[in-house]
């Protein structure tokens, strides 16, 4: 088993990481400086500690029925992207960690990483308020079946949301050609080839940093001219999820491919999940809603019930008929008081991880 305190563990993990791939030693060191920031950039960095942690640290609430999850689940955890429609769709974007777990895995952690951000003051609502938003929207969805989130006639206010913040063109750019060009050799030349829309395109592979939980891992961007404009994808490396390091097993994780065909959601025709690399398209209009630019109380609650409905979107990808008994029997507040238990958790892990 794993080693129990955070240091330790953190080492344990890393060692396990770099059995599973060509780990990036440098984004590794950065990622460990990311570490140091605040309690949310943490939990961020380490489910890996959260899998190992969370269901004895709230064991009432983990003794909940089993779904296909996304494990890394928080508030940065949601984007936007073009289906083949050209339709903008908001959703979860993350499914690096994706594995079969209690359903209360992925809304616990969304909530703590709201009371985290609440005790930061970039809310404008309470936490407790937030929690049951997630919680409505979360059993909504799930009594109705599934409603993917397209911002089109519906979700207006979304939308207004989603375009306002959309990024600048001539910046976006500028910071992704702007790397060092990799040397060919250095990166997978035949995916980075394939996920362009013609093989013969040419292009130039940058390595990328982004994100924070799965610093380390190898993850390129390719970049070509088409029309006279850029197009962009990228590539990072697959890893199994923490709970396969937690069991200590050749335990698979969850078949990403599989859970998105079956998850109630429109697509994004550029995601593609194979065996060992993730690619997806990068654009403008491919990028998260940062909640913490909105200036009113009512757009956050609203936000936040949305992340419940599109979890519930998810979750329906497996059976759900023992989640929503399991839920109506839960007593009031639940949500928020294992929330706020797992963030002083967590709180607490930093603390411990700083004074290494």
């Amino acid at each position: 088993m794993p080693a129990n305190d955070v240091v330790a563990a953190t080492r344990s993990y890393e060692r396990w990481l770099s059995a599973q791939t060509s780990v990036v030693a440098a984004d590794l060191r950065y990622k460990r400086e990311r570490m140091d920031e605040d309690p949310f950039v943490f939990l961020r960095a380490t489910y890996f500690r959260w899998a190992q942690q969370w269901a004895s640290t709230v064991p009432d609430v983990a003794a909940a029925p089993v779904v296909i999850g996304v494990g890394d689940l928080h508030m940065e955890n949601f984007g936007t992207w073009r289906d083949a429609e050209g339709r903008l769709i908001w959703g979860i974007n993350d499914f690096d960690e994706a594995h079969t777990a209690p359903y209360t895995n992925d809304l616990v952690r969304l909530a703590t990483s709201v009371v985290l951000a609440a005790g930061a003051r970039k809310l404008h609502i309470s936490p407790r308020v937030a929690c049951q938003a997630i919680l409505d929207g979360y059993l909504a969805n799930l009594a109705r079946g599934g409603r993917p989130i397209v911002l089109a006639e519906q979700r207006r206010w979304l939308r207004a949301i989603a375009i306002e913040q959309l990024k600048d063109p001539a910046p976006f750019w500028k910071g992704l050609v702007s790397d060092v060009t990799c040397t060919f050799g250095d990166y997978p030349a035949a995916v980075t080839a394939a996920a362009m829309p013609d093989r013969r395109l040419a292009h130039q592979v940058h390595r990328r940093r982004a994100g924070v939980g799965s610093l380390g891992r190898p993850r390129f961007v390719a970049i070509a001219q088409l029309g006279g404009a850029y197009i962009a994808r990228e590539i990072k490396a697959v890893v199994p999820s923490a709970h396969v390091w937690v069991a200590g097993t050749r335990a698979r994780s969850a078949d990403v491919t599989w859970l998105l065909e079956h998850a109630i959601r429109v697509p994004d025709p550029f995601y593609r999940f194979s065996k060992d690399w993730i690619t997806r398209r990068l654009a403008p209009d491919c990028t998260k809603l940062d909640i913490h630019a909105l200036a009113g109380a009512k757009d956050q609650l609203r936000l936040m019930r949305a992340m419940g409905t599109e979890t519930a979107n998810i979750h329906l990808a497996s059976p759900t008929r023992a989640v929503i008994a399991d839920l109506e029997q839960r007593p009031a507040r639940w949500l928020h008081n294992a929330a706020s238990t797992m963030a002083d958790a967590t709180a607490a892990e930093w603390k411990a991880w700083r004074r290494r």
